[in-house]
């Protein structure tokens, strides 16, 4: 089965790695046709063992080899498809859109965050199908109140974002 693993906190805060080197992470815990997706932690790969057991395994194999606590979140072909295909957000070329890959819940906790911000003129957020979508002007992610909230340590193995364009990307991909 083909998968995509989303690693949480890559090339941030001074948690820097090569995809390449990643990618040989995965393939020495047994994954196939390891490949990366730009340079902030999104591996395509196969197995036939299911998320839960791969989701172990991986995290446990990147925490060793790179000296920190990795979080992922695996999933698959499938489920990206949906993340893709219900974004609520039409495109606009001054807005990011992300999408939140998450342990199930969390949906309704990070809207209860949202709902209690200040937000940035044309910033909101809606669920769609339990997964939690964000949008926010460009130049404004770091610097929204809810985007600040997104870095709360609580918050740390509960969730990951990536824009909706990296769906389309890994999607190619498969």
């Amino acid at each position: 089965m083909k998968y995509c693993a989303f690693l949480r906190g890559v090339n941030v805060k001074g948690t820097n790695m090569k995809m390449a080197e990643v990618c040989q992470v995965f393939k020495d815990a047994g994954m196939e046709d390891v490949v990366s997706i730009l340079a902030s932690g999104n591996i395509v790969f196969s197995s036939d063992k299911k998320a839960g057991e791969l989701k172990k395994i991986l995290e446990k194999a990147m925490s060793d080899h790179f000296s920190y606590e990795a979080f992922l979140f695996i999933k698959s072909q499938e489920e990206i498809e949906n993340f893709w295909n219900r974004n609520p957000f039409e495109k606009n070329t001054d807005l990011h859109s992300y999408t939140f890959v998450a342990n199930d819940g969390i949906e309704n906790i990070l809207m209860k965050e949202f709902e209690n911000v200040i937000k940035t003129e044309n910033e909101d957020a809606k669920i769609v199908d339990n997964i939690f979508y964000w949008q926010v002007p460009k130049g404004n992610t770091l610097d929204s109140t809810f985007g600040k909230i997104l870095g709360k340590k609580s918050l740390k193995d509960q969730f990951t974002s990536r824009n909706i364009n990296t769906f389309e990307k890994i999607l190619k991909k498969f």
